[in-house]
């Protein structure tokens, strides 16, 4: 890779078009495992540049908080970096970050040119989509278009967001050892009822502000002295052990290879080839990619216990270290959705948390409050472990398991234009922004087959070209375009991070009411994750006029044991709309 031009795939392109999606997928895969996605230096130095304004503004926060020095205690972190309302002004802020649209999903990285973000962009204007989680169930939530209350709702979360973070301490609390206290208690409650409101109106907001991380820290202060420290040190602990237990399947070694293989790190193609099982004829990930998946997964079981328990010593400090190491590993490899001040964050926690209150544990416990706070976080862990069409995997806490629901939804170009039309939206739709970043129609071709590649490399990327056959009305595939539901996300709803949850039947009805497609203008793949006690993924496809026409399941050992081009995944159909085929 250039420090200023993408090593961008090359292909014969009168020769390449000619071939099926597969055969054009095959030498776009081999030139990611080699290279990744060719990102040029500059970009992950943008990316870098972002991570350390996000240090700063936090650091500035930190001290501009009354009694812990000011300018003057710019440098003297060891005085403050452990001051409860610093932890808690680093939650919000990184809240903040996110909700606006500054963190996960940001940028190129993640397939966003024009612009770079959409969330503020979106959730601050009447007339875009908005999904609500329960609509039959909540009342006054029903509806798909955002209106001046919505709008209002989000704007006043980031308002009570900046003054917490301006705000001073409480005063005195001996038993955290602190002169400064901690966030008032009514500006707590506030942030947590709107988010919650706000969330009820929209998932997708709640979903962006990463509320099973930060919303789950906020409600850990509402809890008196050492219970603050110890709920939140129990949320860290289900993050971190429920993070490791969706990691317990045979698709998180493909995400080691995919990622490694696009890492800034590994700079050589000799070791990244070493992460497949044989480059180029066998692409499924090898041995080197399954030590890193069991090992990672390991340390992330079992360190955290370690820090949880130690109480201080050399065990506190070597699992402090090591967990340090760990997140530092996945933010250098700078991943596609680039959850980097995520990673930032759970290091600063480590800090702040497994360090600076070593000696805080269970048995200082005032009250039940963080054992019922971690019971709630870990049964939702659980559950969308074990039921992933109903959970997101963002509060299932499937990160990076390679586990995801996901679509792909097959356009005739003819819906472009619709959408153009009947959505208010910023940006474009993904292959328009794609040719005008590119600058030409065949590199962004090449480029869009090289997202494919990407998908295809992660085990559910083979069922879903298998199944994109079967989508299209009459077999021609020559009338569509397939762009994938998280892409569509960036142009439809303003944010989009990997999750098959806002971009199911929810959105394909929100955008039929506003696009009016035609029956066989769009045709959607939906394929859930894998439920953790079944070897198997349900899948459905859906016209967008008419609805639902087939449904069935693939077998996990049919996807992992295909190279990343194939779309020959033995598919079980158990209901047709027309009541043929099924078996």
């Amino acid at each position: 890779m250039g420090f200023l031009k993408q090593d961008a795939p090359v292909v014969d392109f009168p020769e390449w078009i000619k071939g099926t999606r597969a055969e054009r997928i095959r030498p776009l895969t081999l030139h990611w495992g080699e290279v990744g996605f060719g990102t040029p230096v500059v970009l992950h130095l943008f990316y870098v540049v972002k991570i350390l304004l996000y240090v700063l503004g936090a650091w500035l926060i930190a001290v501009s908080t009354s009694g812990l020095g000011g300018l003057a205690g710019f440098t003297d972190v060891t005085s403050w970096y452990d001051e409860p309302i610093v932890f808690q002004k680093v939650v919000l802020y990184t809240m903040l970050f996110e909700v606006v649209g500054l963190g996960c999903g940001f940028g190129p990285l993640n397939n966003r040119f024009f612009p770079p973000l959409g969330s503020i962009l979106y959730w601050l204007r009447p007339g875009t989509i908005r999904l609500p989680p329960w609509p039959d169930r909540i009342p006054l939530t029903k509806g798909t278009i955002r209106k001046p209350f919505d709008a209002a709702l989000y704007g006043a979360l980031l308002v009570v967001l900046v003054v917490a973070l301006a705000s001073d301490g409480t005063g005195p609390i001996p038993s955290l050892g602190t002169t400064v206290g901690v966030l008032p208690a009514w500006q707590i409650w506030t942030i947590l009822g709107i988010l919650a409101v706000a969330g009820l109106r929209d998932k997708v907001i709640f979903l962006a502000a990463r509320g099973e991380v930060y919303a789950s820290f906020t409600v850990a202060f509402l809890f008196a002295g050492p219970d603050m420290i110890i709920a939140a040190k129990l949320v860290c602990l289900v993050i971190w052990m429920g993070a490791a237990t969706s990691k317990l399947n045979k698709h998180f070694p493909f995400v080691i290879s995919t990622m490694m293989s696009n890492s800034p790190m590994v700079r050589t193609k000799k070791l990244k080839r070493m992460f497949f099982e044989k480059f180029p004829d066998d692409m499924r990930p090898g041995r080197l990619s399954r030590i890193v998946a069991h090992f990672s997964t390991a340390v992330e079981m079992l360190v955290p216990l370690v820090l949880f328990f130690s109480h201080g010593g050399w065990a506190t400090v070597i699992a402090a270290a090591v967990m340090l190491i760990f997140h530092f590993g996945i933010l250098s490899a700078i991943p596609m959705g680039v959850p980097l001040e995520w990673n930032v964050f759970m290091m600063f926690s480590v800090l702040a948390l497994f360090v600076g209150h070593a000696g805080i544990g269970l048995g200082d416990m005032t009250t039940p409050l963080p054992i019922v706070l971690s019971v709630v976080v870990a049964g939702t862990v659980v559950l969308g472990n074990l039921f992933p069409r109903k959970i997101s995997f963002l509060p299932g806490m499937r990160y990076y398991a390679g586990n995801w629901d996901t679509t792909q939804w097959c356009m005739k170009p003819s819906a472009d234009a619709k959408i153009a039309a009947g959505l208010v939206a910023i940006a474009s739709m993904p292959a328009s922004q794609t040719e005008k970043f590119y600058g030409s129609a065949e590199q962004a071709l090449v480029m869009m087959h090289s997202g494919y590649a990407f998908r295809a490399m992660n085990t559910h990327g083979r069922a879903l070209f298998t199944l994109v056959h079967r989508a299209m009305a009459d077999g021609n595939e020559d009338d569509y375009v397939i762009t994938e539901g998280e892409r569509l996300c960036s142009t439809a709803i303003g944010w989009n991070f990997g999750d098959g949850h806002m971009h199911n039947e929810q959105l394909i009805n929100a955008m039929q009411e506003l696009c009016h497609f035609e029956p066989g203008e769009v045709r959607v793949v939906l394929l859930d994750a894998q439920p953790i006690h079944k070897q198997r993924q349900e899948y459905r496809l859906v016209d967008a006029a008419t609805g639902e026409f087939e449904r069935g399941y693939v077998e996990v050992a049919d996807m992992v044991t295909r190279q990343p081009w194939a779309d020959d995944v033995p598919v079980h159909v158990t209901w047709t709309k027309d009541g043929a085929d099924a078996t």
